[in-house]
């Protein structure tokens, strides 16, 4: 019982903090280019990785091991930030929150390819009644809308989805943050290259709303978010703590009304909560 107490404690903290993770990129995203920004909060995340590593001498990972990472790499490390750096060229940070209610059913939809779960038939019922309601409130958007934008944060999601659930089994055995740090210490020779070819061309015009999104995103979101999401899925269970997911983008409107004055329209909040119904409905069934 405390085991999972403190798995959904720790899960909802992770939560938190990532809620501020796309208002901070679309702070970020809005003086330096999507691929410096991936990049480098990849290799500054890494780098504090590797000192804890070092520091409380862990264990390297089996050679089993390095498939598994390479997959939590490609879809949290990469994926998610670069896919989600791009949408927020094209549209507002309050719109892509529409999308992280996705996020459970992406995490469980992996889940079930990867773990050979048999869900029950309602469970793709509500799944597709969710799908439904982003595709219909994104269409309905208009000019306000982006189409690219929309499509990116899909794929966006869907990389998310399956580091999340690859990650979360693989804390199991090496703990949670282990596996984002090591994870992150695979992906850093290739994120090092990225970030020094794409360095700003000047660092003048770099205000300072953007560098603070880039600490942001480096320090919390690429890894200290990690840390208790990983380990609260690793003690209360990828399918109860997954679905506090359900919470993020509420979080993520209120910081996004709050710090970059972006107006939030009901249709916006009527679609969070359609889509928060039918991931909990998916879950029932699954």
């Amino acid at each position: 019982m405390e085991r999972t107490t403190a798995g959904w404690g720790s899960g909802l903290l992770g939560v938190v903090i990532f809620s501020g993770s796309l208002p901070a990129t679309r702070v970020a995203v809005a003086d330096f280019s999507p691929v410096f920004l991936t990049s480098a909060r990849a290799a500054i995340a890494a780098l504090l990785g590797a000192v804890f590593l070092l520091a409380l001498r862990q264990a390297r990972p089996a050679r089993g091991d390095l498939f598994a990472l390479s997959v939590v790499a490609l879809g949290v490390v990469v994926g998610f930030p670069l896919l989600t750096a791009l949408a927020l060229r094209h549209i507002s940070a309050s719109h892509s929150i529409v999308f992280v209610g996705l996020l459970p059913l992406a995490t469980a939809t992996f889940a079930v390819l990867r773990g050979g779960e048999r869900p029950k038939p309602m469970f793709w019922l509500f799944s597709l009644l969710g799908a439904a309601t982003v595709a219909g409130f994104a269409l309905s958007q208009g000019g306000g809308g982006s189409l690219a934008g929309d499509l990116l944060m899909i794929a966006a999601i869907l990389f998310c989805g399956l580091g999340y659930a690859e990650g979360a089994t693989l804390s199991r055995r090496l703990g949670g943050w282990q596996v984002i740090s090591w994870a992150l210490l695979l992906s850093l020779p290739v994120m090092a290259a990225i970030t020094l070819v794409t360095l700003p061309a000047s660092w003048s015009g770099i205000g300072v709303p953007a560098w603070l999104g880039l600490a942001y995103v480096s320090v919390f979101s690429m890894l200290v978010g990690f840390v208790f999401w990983y380990r609260g899925l690793a003690l209360g269970g990828i399918a109860g703590v997954g679905q506090l997911q359900l919470l993020q983008p509420f979080f993520g409107f209120m910081l996004a009304a709050v710090f970059l004055h972006e107006t939030i329209a009901w249709t916006m909040l009527a679609s969070t909560a359609v889509v928060v119904l039918c991931v909990a409905g998916a879950r029932r069934f699954a």
